[in-house]
């Protein structure tokens, strides 16, 4: 669902045939009789899906979707004491910040650590809440006039607006964190970010376009 969002057409239907597999009996091609390449491919095959599955569960219950907020020295142990690069820029961040949150490594960090640090950001500036909130509103017009349909986006555009109407409301800090890690509500608002930024892309292609290899448009890049 989250990869889809370069193409708002697909976003519906992504989650539709997620749930039509779920009801549907899967059934996989039986290889040859007597293929015995064919068992061992297959086999292969599923005991690498099955090790790509346990790896996300294990980063699922080690790593919140936004860590509470941890002084930034934690970093020092995760960096071996002889790699002097790392300890040094360490040093250097710590000359200008105190703490840090993390964020669950599941592909979609950049977009939650954003959002998330932002509103955190806005629940001290009125002024700069109103603003963002103002352009916000707008953002799913301005979105749907590139092309992109609206029943496709709207809930995740009202889901988008619901956080930031609970910054509008000074919501305390933690129920605000509480939002971030509950799995709906934060994959909707990166679906609504990755949904903004390929809007961007395409609205400027002829300069991103350049940064492009292998003949790629900017509309092909964001529905990848």
């Amino acid at each position: 669902l989250l990869s889809a969002a370069g193409d708002p057409e697909a976003l519906r239907g992504a989650g539709l045939r997620r749930m039509m597999a779920a009801e549907e009996p899967q059934q996989k091609p039986e290889p040859l009789a007597g293929d015995a390449d064919g068992v061992n491919c297959l086999a292969y095959d599923e005991a690498i899906m099955a090790q790509q599955d346990r790896i996300q569960q294990e980063i699922a219950v080690q790593n919140p979707l936004v860590s509470e907020r941890l002084e930034l020295a934690v970093l020092y142990k995760e960096y071996a004491e002889d790699d002097h690069i790392y300890q040094q820029k360490i040093k250097d961040l710590l000359q200008k910040y105190s703490y840090i949150r993390k964020t669950r490594p599941d592909g979609n960090c950049f977009y939650r650590a954003f959002g998330f640090a932002h509103l955190e950001a806005l629940l001290e500036d009125g002024q700069e809440l109103q603003r963002f909130k103002e352009v916000s509103a707008r953002s799913k017009e301005e979105l749907v006039a590139q092309g992109f349909t609206e029943f496709t986006i709207e809930d995740f555009h009202n889901t988008f607006m619901e956080l930031i109407e609970r910054v509008e409301r000074r919501v305390p800090l933690p129920e605000l964190l509480a939002a971030f890690n509950e799995p709906s509500t934060s994959d909707y608002l990166v679906v609504y970010l990755r949904l903004l930024t390929s809007g961007c892309l395409q609205r400027h292609r002829r300069f991103f376009e350049q940064f492009l290899e292998g003949g790629r448009s900017i509309k092909e890049f964001c529905q990848q």
